[in-house]
């Protein structure tokens, strides 16, 4: 199974976990999240390079994968995706460089994958 796979099979399986527990709150913040990035003023794309550049200065690592992912899903080119890392790292500062690390390797396995 791919890294991608796993990851989506995992974080899948551990949400539908989490929300069938029928926390409002927690329920609540899912659907805020997932809406926060539908379509609207700003395209699906954009925000999906927004919240890969909140996440890379969070350093978040699950986050990078998932909106690598979705950026990857939305038509991001190796060009722009190496943009968003270098706001990411003048923003968050060095700190920033082994996430963007792992971000380029699974971005690669995305490529790879002709996904």
């Amino acid at each position: 199974m791919s890294q991608e796979a796993e990851f989506n099979e995992y974080r899948a399986k551990m949400n539908e976990v989490i929300l069938g527990k029928n926390n409002k709150v927690i329920s609540r913040l899912f659907n805020l999240d997932t809406n926060t990035y539908a379509e609207g003023a700003l395209n699906v794309k954009t925000k999906e390079m927004l919240g890969l550049v909140a996440s890379m200065v969070l350093r978040c690592d699950d986050c990078i994968k998932y909106h690598v992912g979705k950026c990857h899903d939305q038509g991001v080119t190796t060009e722009e995706l190496y943009e968003i890392f270098a706001v990411a790292n003048i923003v968050g500062g060095t700190i920033v460089i082994p996430h963007t690390r792992r971000a380029a390797e699974y971005w690669e396995e995305l490529v790879a994958a002709g996904k």
